[in-house]
């Protein structure tokens, strides 16, 4: 039985010592590092801001005469001009050529003047009408503005307008 007690006694003795070593390395190591790295990273001014707008308020109480944050971007956007509206040609590039270009789901193929004269001659307004609500065709689906629902309708107008040029 001593032996199992000289045992044990050496056992909890090495692993107090590594316990000891561990906590040790750890300190030596926290200490290094924060007289290295923690005056550098704490002095650097996009640490500064990221901590700063981490701890902002949520709101905030304006005073009479004060500009909220949500009317200074409102101004801004106000400022910055409106992009500029596509071609004909562009937009068919873009948004139709991907159908019309292929003949996918029985979309007349730009340039095939045979299946593009019926409906030619219902007319540009249904033809117009057809590609900005979308049309469901005993041959295949036509989706609104071909898909690309951020286009304008003068936009998909001049794309009409192109395809039917370049049908006839």
């Amino acid at each position: 039985m001593s032996e199992d007690r000289k045992f044990a006694d050496l056992f909890l003795l090495i692993l107090g010592v590594l316990f000891m070593i561990s906590i040790g390395v750890f300190v030596l190591s926290r200490e290094i590092s924060n007289k290295k790295f923690g005056d550098i990273v704490r002095a650097d001014s996009a640490y500064q801001d990221e901590l700063a707008d981490r701890i902002k308020p949520v709101g905030r109480i304006l005073l009479p005469g004060e500009v909220s944050e949500a009317e200074a971007v409102a101004a801004v956007a106000a400022a910055t001009p409106v992009a500029e509206m596509l071609t004909g040609p562009q937009v068919y590039n873009q948004a139709c050529l991907a159908c019309h270009g292929a003949g996918v789901a029985g979309a007349p193929v730009v340039g095939d003047a045979e299946a593009w004269a019926s409906r030619i001659a219902q007319g540009i307004d249904l033809m117009r009408e057809h590609a900005v609500n979308g049309y469901q065709g005993a041959v295949g689906y036509m989706p609104p503005k071909g898909g690309r629902l951020d286009l304008s309708d003068q936009e998909v107008f001049d794309a009409i307008d192109y395809i039917i040029a370049e049908s006839q």
